[in-house]
């Protein structure tokens, strides 16, 4: 197996990480979803791709790339597929989320409807999550193991 596979596809075999990017990708496949299928009352492709490009001066390419980032790495975060990748495309996300749209509206949620939009709290932990998993890998129950035992092995 070569060094660049061995690397993405090692895991530890942990509960923690299973349930880490079970969780995270839970989380993350609604906002993935509302972005590309229009699904939990989301724009859909052409309204995400019109609103991140008109409104918020987004390149097409960018905006292509968060939206397919989020369903798909979403999904590979719950198969555990290319969990390392997965992860790092989500927290390169949410990175460019609290950059451009929630910093501006500091640390907290906006529980009380008193700020102009939401902070960053959330997106900090789940880029705590997303970190941890590029550390660790997918964890039990991963494709990720499965195809590392498989390649190891022959």
């Amino acid at each position: 197996m070569n060094l660049f596979l061995e690397k993405l596809l090692k895991t530890d075999g942990g509960w923690s990480s299973l349930i880490l990017r079970g969780v995270l990708g839970a989380v993350i496949f609604p906002h993935g979803a509302q972005k590309l299928l229009g699904w939990f009352g989301g724009y859909g492709f052409s309204g995400t791709v019109q609103a991140f490009t008109e409104k918020m001066g987004m390149p097409y390419l960018i905006a292509l790339l968060v939206i397919a980032g989020e369903f798909f790495a979403s999904l590979a975060l719950l198969a555990g597929l290319v969990t390392r990748l997965a992860a790092a495309g989500v927290m390169t996300i949410l990175l460019g989320a609290v950059t451009m749209v929630h910093w501006q509206n500091g640390f907290f949620m906006n529980w009380f409807g008193n700020q102009a939009g939401e902070g960053f709290e959330y997106h900090l932990l789940a880029i705590a999550m997303a970190m941890a998993l590029i550390l660790s890998g997918g964890g039990r129950a991963s494709l990720d193991g499965a195809l590392h035992r498989r390649l190891s092995a022959g």
